[in-house]
């Protein structure tokens, strides 16, 4: 591996390298789950941008890392767009290495101001290496998470829900994860020239396995049962009016088959506008709530007037009097999908192609009360809304600060059968992996196709369904109370100590620029 370290290649073989170990890094995510291959392939990211004979070289290195790793990781827009969307092959292929070439240029931007350290500044070797490249690094992966609504999907931290370093994670989050994973790629660059680097990697995965017994949050309350249904309606006929009668069937069976603390159905299940269901078919699980003591929650698009609609989650709570109309509870989805559930400025000609139903959505607000479910709050999220782990903390902490019931667990409700049978379905489930382990809560998973899942505080998947199965998860939940490091400070921390990490890079490098 030194002498891998140590070669020098040219800027056209740099940027073959750079293209093929992107790609070789989704193999760090689920399904399979190497997450030291994601280490070494950013070690020899590091190691070619150390050699680029320009900052331009260094450019284009770093932008074909990121357009392997973006195009392989999220390949399966393809089957979205065309299988299910309607698109042509030739531009569904187009529009997905399009998304791949804007990803990559974060990483582009990375990489070039690592190079302008580097080659302007004169930073020495060790603080680019421990300081500068990892912090551009976590910053790219950030700013890829918001700028133009955020899509952080294969973050580098998701790689780690099994590794040493998710014991990190209630403290600094998935992009802190993606920092530490950078600092440990640029320890085994430095191993070579430096064997006291050895330490710090192996300082910091010990660490990582050491915090993983620090439990951040306390169990709250009794646990209770769940219910979690996984229709596996094809996502061809889903909306097709001969089989919407099939469906809203299909899901009040399983309903109302047993009672359940919580039962869940997952997002938009029911394929109607809520004021478009039969007029007796809410009332029906009213009474099937009441008389067993059950609380349901639906995935169902509202519609609260012309042409707005929003993607939501109402929920039935048993009550006194079942014959009155149910007082419903209500969540809308606040992060919205663009080209799937909004349209984007200067792109209808773009969704105008695809034959997705209800492509344009309200948006939810950005805080809303959980659904409380005896003893325990559940806060719903929906579909890829847990890709933003920010904003799930954003939402425990405000209602912390503000004195309000916080939620105890969480609740994604999700249809990726526009995705087919690909690797997002493990990859969403990582996410969730990775919402739990930051929150210190139990996340259920209620998905149309796969995968229907508990997952405890940990990150561990305590019972799952097999994809592409019509089932019901039945397990109990335990809720959990209190605060963990990363709810409270969000990313704040996390970016702030990049943007310190480079100063003090900067100051080193101009108090001592013959530092080697």
């Amino acid at each position: 591996m030194s002498a891998l370290f140590s070669f020098r290649f040219t800027p056209a073989q740099a940027s073959l390298i750079a293209l093929c170990a992107g790609a070789l890094n989704v193999f760090a995510f689920a399904p399979l789950g190497w997450w030291p291959l994601q280490i070494f392939t950013l070690a020899l990211l590091f190691h070619l941008i150390l050699q680029a004979p320009s900052i331009k070289s260094a450019v284009f290195t770093g932008w074909a890392y990121g357009f392997g790793w973006s195009a392989c990781g999220v390949y399966w827009l393809y089957i979205s767009m065309h299988q299910y969307g309607g698109m042509p092959a030739a531009m569904a292929a187009l529009a997905v290495a399009l998304l791949a070439m804007l990803l990559g240029a974060f990483f582009a931007a990375a990489t070039g101001v690592g190079a302008w350290f580097q080659q302007r500044l004169k930073a020495s070797r060790t603080i680019l290496l421990l300081l500068v490249f990892p912090a551009l690094w976590m910053l790219s992966e950030w700013l890829r998470g918001w700028v133009l609504t955020g899509f952080p999907w294969v973050a580098s931290g998701y790689a780690h829900t099994a590794s040493p370093l998710a014991g990190y994670a209630p403290l600094i989050g998935v992009y802190g994860l993606g920092w530490l994973a950078a600092v440990l790629a640029a320890c085994m660059v430095l191993i070579p020239a430096k064997k006291s680097s050895i330490i710090l990697l192996v300082v910091i995965l010990a660490s990582g396995v050491g915090l993983k017994s620090i439990h951040w949050t306390k169990p709250q309350g009794e646990p209770i049962s769940v219910r979690l249904l996984q229709g596996n309606v094809p996502q061809e006929i889903k909306f097709d009016d001969e089989q919407t009668d099939v469906t809203l069937t299909l899901y009040e069976d399983m309903m109302r088959a047993a009672p359940a603390d919580l039962i869940a159905t997952p997002e938009t299940a029911l394929p109607l506008l809520a004021h478009q269901l039969p007029t007796d078919y809410l009332p029906r699980l009213a009474e099937f709530a009441t008389a067993t003591n059950s609380h349901l929650a639906i995935g169902i698009a509202v519609s609260d007037g012309p042409q707005q609609y929003a993607n939501s989650v109402i929920g039935i709570a048993p009550t006194s009097a079942s014959r009155t109309p149910p007082k419903l509870y209500r969540y809308d989805k606040h992060h919205l999908v663009p080209f799937g559930e909004f349209v984007p400025f200067g792109f209808r000609w773009f969704v105008d192609m695809m034959h997705i139903p209800l492509g344009d959505f309200t948006r939810g607000a950005a805080l809303q009360a959980p659904f409380a479910v005896k003893d325990q709050s559940v806060l719903p999220n929906i579909c890829y809304e847990d890709l933003f782990g920010e904003e799930i903390a954003g939402q425990l902490r405000a209602a912390d600060a503000a004195g309000k019931p916080v939620a105890t667990m969480l609740l994604n409700v999700s249809n990726i059968a526009w995705f087919g049978d690909s690797i997002a379905l493990p990859q969403h489930l990582q996410i969730s992996q990775m919402r739990a382990i930051e929150t210190g809560r139990t996340m259920l998973r209620s998905t149309n196709t796969g995968t229907t899942a508990v997952i405890d505080p940990s990150g561990k998947i305590v019972a799952q369904l097999k994809p592409f199965e019509r089932g019901v998860l039945t397990s109990s939940a335990q809720g959990y109370s209190g605060i963990t490091p990363y709810v409270f400070l969000g990313n704040a921390f996390i970016v702030l100590l990049a943007f310190a990490l480079l100063i003090a890079a900067w100051y080193l490098t101009r108090r001592n620029p013959n530092h080697p």
